[in-house]
C-alpha cells in the first residue's frame, strides 16, 4: 500500500466510494482517518496532515502518531505534498519541486521512536530515491532542492529569509520535519512534492508572507498538484525494490516495528 500525506489545502484525495480507517496508536491518534482508494494499480492510503479542517498548526501536527498508522495499516512507501515558500527569485509561485535535501531549523517537536538504546539511523539523503524518481521524472517538476524546514506557526522574517538563501537553501516549509526522518525510522520510503505558493519575505519586496495569500494560491493549483501526485503514484512499481530506506537491517530494535 502507498501513502499520501496532504499538506495545506490538500484535505481530501478520494471520492465517496473510499473507506475510512480510523486507528488509534501508542501516540495518540492520528489527524483525522485515513481514507483508503485506489490509484491506477495501487491501493492508497490518505491522511490529511493538518486535519480534515485545518485544525492541527504545523509545531501541533501528530506526527509520530501519522506515521505510525500509517505503517500499522499497511503503508511502507509515502509521498508527502506540501506547501513551501521559494528562497529562489526564479521559482516562483506554482512551480512544483521534488527536493532532494532537507535542513531542520525546528525546535521541541517529538522526532524520534526511540527514546531509549542506542538506535541511530543514516539520514545523510533523508529521501527515497525511488520515489523521488517517480515524480522528478514528470514533465514540468524541478528535480531537486533544499528545504528548510522552520518551527512556525510563524512566517520567517526577512532577515532570516536572506540568511537561508545565503546558505544555498531552495526552498522554505513547515512541516516537513519530522516527518521525513520518523518514515526513515519506520522503514518507509518517502519523499516529498512541494508546490511553491509564494516568494519568501527575503526574497520579494512589499508586505511579506501572508497566509491568506499562500492559501489562495495552493488553491488555484490544486487540481494540478492532485494530477500530478495521480502520475507520481502511477510511476511507482507494484513492487518495493528500494534499499536505500531499511536503516535497520543487523540492527536489534528495543521494540518490533508495528
Amino acid at each position: 500500500m502507498l501513502g499520501v500525506i496532504g499538506g495545506s489545502g490538500f484535505y481530501t484525495f478520494f471520492g465517496s466510494d473510499a473507506r475510512a480507517i480510523n486507528l488509534d496508536t501508542p501516540y495518540g491518534a492520528p489527524s483525522a482517518p485515513i481514507t483508503v482508494g485506489t490509484v491506477g494499480a495501487h491501493e492508497v492510503a490518505f491522511l490529511p496532515r493538518h486535519g480534515v479542517n485545518h485544525e492541527f498548526a504545523p509545531h501541533t501536527v501528530p506526527y509520530r502518531a501519522n506515521m505510525w498508522a500509517l505503517r500499522a495499516l499497511g503503508v511502507r512507501r509515502i509521498f508527502g505534498p506540501c506547501a513551501v515558500g521559494s528562497l529562489i527569485p526564479g521559482l516562483g509561485p506554482g512551480a512544483m519541486v521534488v527536493p532532494d535535501q532537507l535542513v531542520d531549523r525546528t525546535s521541541g517537536r517529538e522526532d524520534t521512536y526511540f527514546d531509549s538504546g542506542g538506535i541511530h539511523i543514516g539520514f545523510a539523503d533523508p529521501y527515497c530515491p525511488t520515489l523521488r524518481a517517480a515524480a522528478a521524472d514528470l514533465p514540468g517538476v524541478v528535480d531537486g532542492g533544499t528545504v528548510v524546514v522552520i518551527q512556525g506557526p510563524r512566517f520567517s522574517t526577512r532577515a532570516e529569509s536572506r540568511w537561508f538563501a545565503s546558505q544555498g537553501f531552495t526552498l522554505v516549509n513547515m512541516t516537513g520535519y519530522p516527518e521525513a526522518v520518523l518514515a526513515r525510522e519506520l522503514e518507509m520510503c518517502y519523499a516529498a512534492i512541494a508546490l511553491v505558493t509564494d516568494l519568501d519575505a527575503g526574497i520579494a519586496t512589499g508586505e511579506g508572507v501572508r497566509a491568506i495569500d499562500v492559501f489562495a494560491e495552493f488553491e488555484r493549483n490544486l487540481v494540478s498538484f492532485k494530477k500530478l501526485v495521480h502520475e507520481a503514484i502511477d510511476n511507482v512499481g507494484i513492487e518495493r525494490t528500494c534499499t536505500h530506506c531499511l536503516p535497520h537491517d543487523g540492527v536489534e530494535l528495543p521494540f518490533d516495528l508495528p
